[in-house]
């Protein structure tokens, strides 16, 4: 029969391996959520319009893992300059003809999309390896 220790190991990396998962899920939600609202303007003249959204990441203590694990923290706004440019036709211009657009970059929401993927199978290859190694355990264990 395997160590118990060994077992722990294994729980733990799979547990940790998760809530990456979760963490690179809940980031790549908040990106889709930029790039979907890149160009709204205001529904008011002079509105202020749609703001990016940052997630952040913090590291909490899983008592039943007895390890670190990754959580998706707080969802901070993005405080830069909106986009300004010159429409006086536009329903939601100001008084000078001037409509806010999102301070959205859909190349840095794109970029940060891309390493949300790649950090998302990072965690999905340790979770896919930790089976594989289980798994030849145990046909260790049968023979």
């Amino acid at each position: 029969m395997p160590d118990r220790q060994v077992i722990a190991d294994f729980a733990r990396s799979m547990g940790i391996a998760t809530s990456g998962l979760r963490a690179q899920a809940g980031r790549m939600r908040v990106i889709s959520e930029n790039i979907a609202n890149a160009d709204s303007a205001s529904t008011t003249p002079g509105g202020d319009p749609y703001r990016r959204k940052v997630p952040t990441f913090s590291s909490e203590l899983d008592r039943t893992l007895d390890a670190n694990v990754v959580t998706l923290g707080r969802v901070m706004p993005d405080t830069s300059d909106f986009r300004v440019k010159h429409e006086p036709g536009n329903p939601a211009a100001d008084a000078a003809g001037n409509v806010k657009y999102p301070n959205v970059n859909s190349l840095v929401e794109m970029t940060d999309m891309r390493d949300a993927q790649r950090s998302y199978e990072a965690n999905l290859n340790i979770i896919h390896a930790t089976r594989t190694m289980i798994q030849r355990t145990l046909d260790i264990l049968k023979s």
